[in-house]
């Protein structure tokens, strides 16, 4: 899902910008301790206020990095009758799903795929891929729509950032946790650095703010499969369940061809192969197999 790559990689630059930014300008010094102890409280809203900072600013910024890194072209006057029918087709499913209308673009890539992003349901974007309008049948295009009208509607991307500010906040707060306990270890000789932080509390926190932040990319990950679950129903609820199950076998039958380029389906977030593993823990959908299964069982 390339909405859900796209804030995370966002997200992880600003947070990690923001992390030398802070430290270059001395910042860190209001979280020195007494002694040896840290302020926990002083130093948890400090990091919620960062944390949830990078995640908003993530979500903002989403339409418009999503735009750029799909090249994006948003329809304003239909040029074909594809195009008037994916206008009339998005807005269609949106009045359905109670929703305003959306930005609505086709991004040139072979690959069958598709995404919605915004950081509100009134605001938001959905766009398709060349690929997917040229093989997909209409009833297949229209259910796939739908499960990315579905995400819109049901709040993905806020809830989505709520989560990613909780994670932020606690990756920023161990990381200092760490940090510090790093340069008391190293500077407890050193008299001159009793009263606040050596360079190696500053390499220690950006050092375990990357590296928590990747492992919180499994939280968000995990987050992201269970909302895929609730986009095929809603996909299957504003379309029909069959159309929302043959989107998924077309897509499976795509992956599953020499030619369907999986390393960019695998980008795409949409690879059904997954079986186990730390892949599988990194995905943020959910094997096509297990989704199709799903909604048969609705």
């Amino acid at each position: 899902m390339m909405r859900i790559l796209l804030f995370l990689a966002t997200n992880l630059a600003v947070m990690v910008v923001a992390g030398i930014v802070l430290n270059l300008l001395g910042v860190g010094s209001i979280l020195q301790a007494n002694g040896v102890d840290l302020n926990l409280a002083n130093l948890l809203v400090f990091c919620a206020v960062f944390g949830f900072a990078g995640s908003f600013i993530s979500l903002f910024l989403s339409k418009t990095m999503a735009k750029m890194g799909t090249r994006t072209q948003i329809i304003e006057t239909p040029r074909s009758a594809h195009e008037k029918w994916l206008l009339d087709t998005v807005a269609e499913l949106s009045q359905k799903a109670g929703i305003k209308m959306p930005e609505v673009g086709i991004f040139p890539a072979q690959e069958a795929n598709a995404f919605a992003t915004g950081w509100n349901k009134n605001d938001a974007l959905v766009a398709v891929s060349e690929g997917l309008l040229t093989r997909f049948r209409p009833e297949e295009v229209r259910a796939v729509l739908a499960h990315e009208i579905g995400h819109v509607a049901n709040g993905d991307m806020v809830t989505l950032t709520l989560v990613q500010g909780v994670v932020n906040t606690f990756v920023m707060f161990f990381a200092r946790i760490i940090g510090h306990t790093v340069d008391r270890f190293l500077s407890s000789n050193d008299e001159e650095n009793s009263g606040g932080h050596g360079i190696a509390y500053f390499v220690t926190t950006l050092i375990m703010e990357i590296l928590f932040g990747i492992l919180a990319s499994f939280v968000v990950a995990w987050f992201s499969r269970r909302r895929e679950y609730r986009a095929d129903e809603a996909g299957a609820r504003l379309a029909s369940k069959d159309a929302m199950i043959s989107a998924l076998q077309r897509l499976k039958a795509e992956y599953e061809m020499p030619s369907s380029m999986p390393d960019q389906l695998v980008a795409f977030g949409i690879r059904g192969g997954l079986k186990g593993g730390l892949a599988a823990l990194m995905a943020s959908h959910p094997p096509l197999d297990e989704r199709i299964q799903a909604l048969r069982q609705l």
